[in-house]
């Protein structure tokens, strides 16, 4: 039988940003920050319009439909500037091997935010927490092997890649080592 995932996001706190649990409510705000079509260079697709980005974020907030699986995602609140900048998310689920659960990561920092150092501290952010989750054993993402700077966000939040492939892109980990 499948491990459950009962991790739930939680407010996180770093530096400069405060990591809040995604609600609906977002997603004028943050429709603004994810309209830059240069988001999709590498993940595809276009910039979602208010409306659509609003029924995506309800189906997120609902809940994974696995009852294994738990999606936990966050908006970044840079406190300096009380404005939305980004999300990261977590979906954690049960581990291949039945050993504790798995973590797999993502971020997404507006235009205007980057370069900032932003995606790196949010990212850590949400690694650390997360790998001091109970049962939380890996964290993994996903990085299009042309996107550098994606592939230092998640060198700087302590994965490494690795060998394995999915969808064109190279799985990074980190074992938290429980």
């Amino acid at each position: 039988m499948p491990k459950i995932a009962t991790i739930a996001a939680q407010a996180i706190r770093t530096a400069r940003l405060d990591l809040v649990p995604l609600k609906v409510g977002h997603a004028d705000e943050m429709a603004a920050v994810l309209s830059d079509p240069a988001l999709h260079t590498f993940i595809g697709g276009a910039p979602d319009a208010p409306d659509a980005l609003r029924a995506r974020y309800r189906r997120m907030t609902a809940g994974s439909p696995d009852p294994a699986v738990s999606w936990c995602n966050w908006v970044l609140r840079l406190r300096d500037e009380d404005r939305l900048a980004g999300t990261v998310q977590a979906t954690v689920g049960p581990a291949n091997d039945g050993a504790g659960l798995v973590a797999e990561v993502a971020w997404v920092v507006g235009v205007e935010w980057q370069g900032r150092g932003i995606a790196v501290e949010a990212a850590r952010g949400l690694v650390d927490w997360l790998a001091g989750q109970r049962d939380v054993r890996q964290v993994v993402a996903h990085v299009h092997p042309d996107h550098k700077a994606s592939a230092a966000v998640a060198t700087a939040a302590g994965l490494t890649p690795t060998d394995e492939w999915q969808d064109g892109e190279v799985k990074w980990r980190r074992t938290t080592g429980r």
